[in-house]
């Protein structure tokens, strides 16, 4: 589910979205036709499930826990995300896909 934000329309907007995802730690991410900066949702240390925009990817995010950057249980970007939504569900499925896996973001009807 996507919150109310600038970042979140943008994306909401380039939707569907087609990439080989790249992995780091427990983070997905792949490269997105979208560019916005830094807003009010941006954060230096996200919470599980969360939807992060990178701009110096600029990627679109997905947390399902620790990243080589982090300290602990703490989850923490390369550097800070605009977080704009958050997996609505089951986080398990995540775990199994791997670096240059092909993902589809699309509209849900």
């Amino acid at each position: 589910m996507l919150n109310d934000s600038p970042t979140a329309e943008a994306i909401w907007e380039a939707l569907p979205l087609k990439a080989r995802a790249q992995t780091w730690g427990d983070e997905i991410y792949f490269m997105i036709p979208v560019h916005c900066a830094l807003d009010d949702t941006a954060r230096d240390v996200v919470d599980k499930g969360d939807l992060g925009y990178w701009p110096s990817g600029p990627a679109f995010c997905i947390f399902f826990g620790p990243t080589p950057a982090s300290s602990g249980d703490e989850i923490r970007p390369a550097s800070a995300v605009n977080v704009f939504g958050r997996v609505a569900g089951d986080l398990s499925a995540l775990t199994k896909i791997s670096a240059g896996s092909e993902l589809l973001v699309e509209k849900a009807p």
